[in-house]
């Protein structure tokens, strides 16, 4: 009887089958109630007493081996059902992967960023939703100060003193208050003005805002800075810096380059002049530094900021600032070879 049943167990191992039917019958065979299993199980008891633990291991090799096999059969048969059903033609070509592409606002960020970080400036972040104290108050622009006017605020109706950030002058602010110096870090992040939306301006762009805090930090240190990155950024060395005035920054000074008139564009985006101005900057004024704890006796330091959609727009000949926010794919397809 214990040849029988390994005579069995070969049969199970070598069970092929080409339907689920066939599976089902080959179980109910074997492993159904009134089985071939449990025949051998109910004789178990008139098998004599020095062959039962061979004739016991042999009955359960087979239900062992017959259920592998049937549940092997079953997944196997039930994934050709799957393949059939679907009509999928495995011998076809798959269909070609579309690559995205980086956004020219991320692509220039990056590029600012990689050039800072080469002379030691970190990268520094704060929230878009922000309180007047770091917005305003904290940078020499306290309550009814005139400058206020010069930046359209987008106000929560529901407590006036939080607001949409209107520079990321308000990160720097943070950043002081919770790092002693030496400073060295930039913001960039996007911003908000209330203002009308058109082919040259809109209600939200990105900045990117530098400040350098140490002992005796001095003006030309700041010029020395952003001669690196106008070189580095643009390939065009020569800059200069126009008197201008912001509150949190004394003196001031607006930030041009000499972008050239070799080109008709170079005319019509520089208005003949030949020089583009790319932003602002000035010593931190002492009463900012106060604000944030820092002693303006002992340390000074410049700040300076620069539109990351203006920079985009000339590196890209960009007409429309518009299209930096539209999502248009046909628009966004263009950068797939920048960096």
């Amino acid at each position: 009887m214990i040849d029988q049943i390994k005579e069995l167990i070969a049969e199970a191992e070598a069970f092929k089958a080409q339907t689920k039917e066939e599976v089902e019958a080959y179980r109910i065979k074997l492993l159904g109630q009134k089985g071939i299993v449990k025949q051998y199980f109910a004789e178990f008891k008139n098998v004599a007493n020095d062959q039962k633990k061979e004739f016991g291991q042999v009955i359960n090799t087979l239900k062992k081996t017959a259920e592998e096999k049937i549940n092997t059969l079953k997944s196997e048969l039930e994934q050709k059902e799957e393949v059939s059903q679907s009509n999928l033609d495995v011998s076809r070509p798959g269909e070609p992967i579309s690559l995205g592409a980086r956004h020219p606002i991320s692509i220039v960020k990056n590029q600012i960023i990689d050039i800072f970080s080469r002379i030691g400036f970190n990268v520094s972040e704060g929230p878009e939703v922000e309180d007047d104290w770091h917005n305003f108050t904290a940078l020499n622009l306290p309550e009814y100060h005139p400058a206020r006017d010069m930046q359209d605020t987008f106000f929560i109706q529901t407590n006036p003193d939080i607001l949409l950030r209107t520079h990321t002058s308000s990160v720097q602010v943070r950043y002081m208050e919770n790092n002693k110096p030496p400073i060295r870090t930039i913001s960039p992040g996007r911003v908000y003005r209330n203002e009308a939306i058109s082919a040259r301006s809109h209600c939200f762009f990105h900045q990117l805002e530098g400040l350098y805090i140490d002992k005796d930090v001095s003006f030309a240190d700041l010029k020395q800075t952003l001669q690196y990155f106008t070189t580095e950024l643009f390939g065009k060395s020569k800059i200069r810096l126009r008197p201008s005035y912001f509150p949190f920054t004394e003196p001031s000074a607006e930030i041009d380059v000499y972008w050239g008139l070799e080109t008709e564009t170079d005319y019509k985006i520089t208005k003949g002049t030949g020089w583009l101005e790319i932003g602002g900057c000035g010593m931190v004024d002492p009463n900012v530094l106060k604000n944030c704890g820092i002693d303006a006796e002992d340390y000074s330091g410049f700040a300076f900021g620069v539109g990351i959609d203006r920079i985009a727009m000339l590196l890209y000949q960009i007409g429309d600032i518009r299209l930096l926010s539209e999502n248009d794919v046909r628009f966004l397809e263009q950068f797939k070879s920048a960096l």
